[in-house]
């Protein structure tokens, strides 16, 4: 799958979602549409496009913690 396919279906996801979702949520709601495709090239990619202000994210607990994701 290419980088620009991954950003859609991600912005997709978190589109229609009702609330923010956790990392686990959005990769489990790819997974139906996308086969062969990494948490850790999920996460990446959820990073890259908080950074350019796409979307929101927030790290949530204490450790490693949760992260949390919506649209803007």
């Amino acid at each position: 799958m290419k980088a620009k396919e991954l950003t859609k279906e991600i912005v997709q996801v978190l589109k229609t979602a009702d609330e923010p979702l956790e990392t686990k949520e959005v990769i489990m709601k790819l997974t139906g549409k996308i086969h062969g495709i990494t948490r850790t090239k999920i996460l990446y990619k959820l990073m890259v496009l908080r950074g350019d202000g796409a979307i929101l994210g927030k790290l949530v607990g204490c450790g490693k913690g949760v992260w949390i994701w919506w649209m803007k």
